[in-house]
């Protein structure tokens, strides 16, 4: 076994930044950037289910609070009267609506959009 024990080290005195041209760096602006990837069809994900949820509020308590918790107890939760609800799509929060009734049934009016990946695909 031979052991090496030459261990060249880094000087910052080393280094010369005089004949760097960073103008070579520059991107062309009159060369408009087009990917080699193809477009792609995405209707296929427009089939996939998703599971939507209306949030009213949460809160967080101890374990021991909530094991007290009976019948009739209230717990307060962290939303006022009349604020937006979530609407979380698979527990991820895509805006926020307020609950309308349409024939018998809950529904929701969605107020406004988060920002997204979901905004972008099949536009």
């Amino acid at each position: 076994m031979s052991d090496i024990t030459d261990q060249s080290t880094f000087d910052t005195d080393d280094l010369n930044f005089d004949d760097l041209h960073l103008e070579q760096l520059e991107p062309k602006s009159d060369i408009p950037f087009t990917p080699d990837i193809p477009v792609r069809d995405l209707s296929f994900f427009k089939k996939i289910p998703v599971t939507v949820t209306l949030e009213v509020s949460s809160t967080e308590i101890s374990l021991g609070e909530l094991m007290k918790a009976g019948e009739g107890c209230v717990i307060e939760l962290d939303k006022l009267n009349g604020e937006p609800l979530d609407v979380k799509v698979n527990g991820s929060l895509m805006g926020h609506a307020e609950v309308v009734v349409v024939n018998e049934k809950y529904g929701l009016r969605l107020i406004d959009i988060v920002d997204s990946p979901l905004n972008s695909v099949g536009s």
